[in-house]
């Protein structure tokens, strides 16, 4: 019922705020004047009977007549006036009908064929209640009993990888945080807020950072996701023996077809390392998706520059159909991310991110690309 009474104050609102403009009333129509131009009438008759019978002089007649005829003619126009200004008022009248009548008509015919009249009025708090499968819904609950219950560390830790997906980095530290605080440290916590630390930092693993990832392989050593992002900062600091040492030591424990294999292969042969051949190393089917083969590299040197770019393009597009079947390959996102924006398009690059982040939505390294290359990385995860 309420809401049907807020509807009718905003149509009288809209309504008087429509009509306003018409609502001028138009000036008091003239007395009725057709008695008087009757009269004028007679009076130059009567002028003409004067002038024959030569009762009054043909100069004295003329200056009559004009005087007459002046006040005939003023006469006959607020006549005309008065049924102009008659004209104008039902014009006024049909329009204020209009406007009254009409957008409130259309309005209640739209929201009953689109709207839900028979729904009950469902506020904030009841909506909280019965959150259903909405994420949005589903924060703002956990947010609301945090408020209320700040010491809840359980609440914090459901909470902070859902902000860390959605990047809101500065929340999904602060969850971390008080996680680790209310809860005690774990490797899962530890390496949470590692990764939403470098998110936070353009990729860089900062000290903070660190200290966290190296006690995350502390508490458990056999987890390869602190192990090497504590490699990385090592590569970052500038000290690639001791980085190698760290990836060599991820690929010994790991099994050959891990998804993330080729990505460590990478950074050790980044850090001076060989990689260990293993068994379908050199196949087609054990390059990172979208490398070119040997055949390809010899092709391209006696390639036209416009040959060359088409095979590029084919490449790169057979690497995105590959990725589509087979999304689980952070390398391949990676690298798709990059030869995106080397072939200068930036909106199939800023999808891929998109892509790699719902994939890998934990990835520092996509993250860090993103920067590198100049797209926006807030909101991609959503």
């Amino acid at each position: 019922m309420v809401l049907w009474i807020v509807f009718a104050v905003l149509t009288a609102a809209v309504a008087a705020v429509l009509i306003m403009p018409f609502a001028r009333s138009a000036k008091s129509a003239p007395a009725d004047r057709a008695g008087e131009v009757e009269v004028y009438r007679d009076q130059l008759k009567e002028l003409e009977r004067d002038r024959d019978q030569g009762l009054i002089e043909p100069q004295e007649a003329e200056y009559a007549r004009a005087e007459i005829g002046r006040r005939l003619i003023a006469a006959a126009g607020a006549d005309g006036g008065r049924q102009q200004a008659a004209l104008k008022t039902r014009k006024h009248t049909l329009a204020t009908a209009v406007v009254t009548v009409v957008p409130p008509a259309v309005g209640l015919c739209l929201y009953v064929m689109l709207g839900s009249p028979g729904i009950p009025d469902q506020p904030l708090e009841a909506r909280l209640e019965n959150p259903g499968n909405n994420i949005a819904l589903l924060v703002a609950k956990a947010e609301r009993h945090l408020a209320q219950n700040p010491n809840d560390g359980a609440g914090w830790d459901l909470l902070a990888p859902i902000y860390f997906r959605s990047m809101r980095l500065g929340d999904a530290e602060m969850a971390y945080r008080n996680a680790i605080r209310l809860l005690g440290s774990n490797a899962m916590r530890l390496a949470g807020l590692g990764e939403t630390l470098v998110a936070s930092n353009d990729g860089i693993v900062t000290e903070d950072a660190r200290a966290a990832f190296e006690e995350a392989v502390r508490l458990d050593p056999g987890n390869p996701r602190p192990r090497f992002y504590v490699g990385l900062g090592l590569e970052q600091a500038g000290k690639a023996a001791e980085a190698r040492t760290v990836f060599e030591g991820i690929a010994k424990v790991s099994p050959p077809d891990a998804p993330w294999m080729q990505l460590v292969n990478q950074h050790i042969a980044k850090n001076g390392g060989t990689v260990a051949p293993g068994p379908d190393t050199g196949s087609e089917a054990a390059q990172a998706p979208g490398n070119p083969s040997q055949q390809d590299i010899a092709a391209a040197q006696n390639m036209s520059q416009d040959d060359r770019q088409a095979m590029i393009r084919g490449m790169v597009d057979s690497l995105a159909a590959r990725l589509k079947e087979d999304p689980n390959n952070l390398e391949g996102w990676l690298r798709l991310v990059r030869s995106y924006s080397v072939l200068g398009d930036k909106t199939k690059a800023e999808e891929a991110l998109k892509s790699g982040l719902k994939q890998f939505p934990s990835s520092g390294e996509l993250v860090a690309l993103a920067n590198e290359i100049g797209i926006a990385v807030e909101g991609t995860a959503q």
